[in-house]
């Protein structure tokens, strides 16, 4: 969205600011932040603590911003509180992910702020980022500084501030920015393990880019042009290109090169920009990976391009309708689900692969969200699973700890009576529905089932997306790490080392079953011969080799 310099553009920016805010000017303005965030959607996804390929903040938070401007797009009232009211309606339905789901509190506080006012001035400025602010607080069970949360309440703090000084709402945004930039630099400060990893929170930045967008659109300046960034190679997530793949976009392609001594990333951009969509851009040790969509007469202009800037060592080049078939037949692939009599307990899991789902469904689970590390499932996604079924009991199971939060809400805004079983991880949900009772009680069931939980430990195998130490565990991008509930242990330079050392973190001897789930891009004999490793040393155990088809993690591990 650019708004460009032409006399009627420049007309339009003075009466933006000659006017009061309305509902429509409103409805700008959530478009600009939007924008601005899209935009930049890569740099926030890149500000990853661990370093695990879950990047996805800041494509949570474009997402959620999306459901509210869908929400809006053909909304015409003027009444900014009504407007206000159906963006924070549409960011609840959409929110994805932790950081998605504090970014529709706040929308919901603004709007409350908001409630009942025709237009925004000053003071109703102030009311709505005081709200967020509070809304967002009681609406986490445990707040942390250093994050998003932070953020919203130094720009309350902010806004309450320069109220004493103007009422104008624009100058009161136009000093809120700074002080959310400054909030944003400061988390490190308060939560140790940004700190550690060198970066600053995720989704406070994405919270800056939102609010740094509606300023932006009121100056007049380009909300296309990125705060150009690179992600690690190993956290470009070219699967998630496939979800909106824009009509004219036959090909995909994929080229990695190691760039000239001149090479400018802003300018790379701009040239693509000009070639394709779905623009992703990577580097690992020296070397770019570029991702792009382009119609069928330009499949080869990137190519051509990139080899009069750079040394190409890899081209990959697929047909997107071919690989969109192919995805709509696995998702056509029908689940076969234990059937729910009216009165029973309905469980609902998010899983993030093909197998697993299956595994959920013989264990009785009456409905599977699509869903895990880098596709967190929205609050819409996660109620529309269970509101058909045929019964008012309903328990999920996030298997994620970014999507509990999503799942809340879910359970918040249905008349159904829905308890939540806080499950961070695929094998603590499989635990728990082992202890499922389908016709018992909604409460007294999932005690027993959060219970189950805690008997379980969770290993995963994945591959390093940066170089990076956290709790005294060195990593260089490309290795293989291992994670014990959620606690990265060590890194290793193969997945079969790396698999032997986790067990070993994990006291296996001790236990009695250890479950492999081997992920899509791990074949059936390699998981087998790396279980029979671990079968030579652990005899006394039990061990299964399963078919995961999780992405991104060639193994997730149960350990009982």
């Amino acid at each position: 969205m650019s708004l460009g310099s032409s006399d009627i553009q420049a007309k339009h920016l003075r009466d933006l600011r000659n006017n009061p805010i309305d509902g429509q000017v409103l409805k700008e303005l959530v478009q600009a932040g939007l924008t601005w965030l899209r935009t930049n959607q890569a740099t926030v996804n890149a500000l990853n603590v661990f370093p695990v390929p879950d990047g996805d903040t800041g494509t949570n938070m474009t997402l959620t911003m999306q459901s509210a401007w869908n929400e809006i797009a053909d909304l015409g009232t003027r009444n900014a509180g009504e407007m206000a009211a159906a963006v924070a309606k549409g960011a609840l339905m959409g929110a994805r992910g932790n950081s998605g789901v504090i970014l529709s509190q706040l929308w919901r506080g603004f709007a409350r702020g908001l409630q009942g006012a025709e237009t925004i001035d000053g003071a109703t400025l102030v009311k709505g980022f005081i709200e967020g602010r509070e809304t967002a607080y009681k609406g986490v069970v445990r707040p942390v500084e250093g994050t998003i949360l932070t953020v919203s309440k130094d720009v309350a703090a902010a806004a309450e501030s320069a109220l004493n000084e103007t009422r104008d709402p624009i100058e009161i945004l136009e000093r809120v920015i700074p002080a959310a930039d400054a909030s944003v630099q400061n988390t490190p400060e308060l939560l140790p393990v940004l700190k550690q990893a060198g970066v600053v929170d995720s989704g406070g930045k994405g919270l800056f880019f939102v609010l740094e967008g509606m300023m932006r659109y009121f100056n007049g300046l380009p909300l296309d042009v990125p705060t150009v960034s690179v992600q690690p190679m190993s956290a470009m997530n070219l699967k998630e290109a496939l979800d909106s793949v824009e009509e004219g976009q036959d090909y995909e392609v994929v080229v990695d090169f190691f760039p000239n001594s001149d090479f400018e990333l802003q300018s790379f951009y701009s040239k693509l920009e000009t070639m394709g969509t779905s623009i992703q851009v990577g580097e690992g040790e020296g070397m770019y990976r570029m991702h792009i969509h382009v119609p069928l007469d330009k499949r080869y202009e990137p190519i051509d391009y990139i080899m009069g800037i750079g040394t190409i060592s890899k081209v990959a080049m697929e047909n997107l309708l071919a690989q969109m078939d192919d995805i709509q037949k696995t998702k056509n692939e029908k689940l076969e689900f234990q059937p729910v009599e009216p009165g029973q307990i309905a469980v609902v899991v998010v899983s993030p692969g093909r197998g697993l789902s299956r595994i959920f469904a013989s264990l009785g689970a009456a409905a599977v969200v699509e869903g895990g590390q880098t596709m967190n499932p929205s609050t819409q996604e996660i109620l529309a699973a269970f509101e058909n079924l045929p019964t008012d009991k309903v328990i999920i199971l996030p298997n994620n700890k970014n999507i509990i939060l999503a799942a809340n809400q879910a359970k918040d805004v249905t008349v159904k009576s829905v308890a939540v079983v806080p499950s961070k991880t695929v094998p603590q949900g499989l635990s728990a529905m082992l202890a499922h009772n389908p016709d018992g009680d909604v409460n007294a069931v999932a005690e027993k089932m959060i219970k189950s939980i805690a008997s379980v430990k969770t290993g995963e195998i994945t591959i390093a997306t940066r170089t990076v130490e956290i709790d005294g565990v060195s990593v260089e991008s490309g290795q293989v790490i291992a994670l014990l509930d959620g606690k990265l242990v060590l890194s290793a330079a193969a997945i079969e080392e790396a698999v032997m050392g986790f067990l070993e973190k994990a006291e296996a001897a001790n236990h009695e079953l250890i479950t492999f789930y081997y992920g899509e891009d791990l074949s059936h004999s390699e998981a087998n011969r790396i279980a029979d490793v671990a079968r030579e040393k652990y005899s006394g155990q039990e061990i299964e080799v399963q078919n995961g088809g999780q992405p991104h993690y060639p193994f997730l591990i149960s350990v009982e």
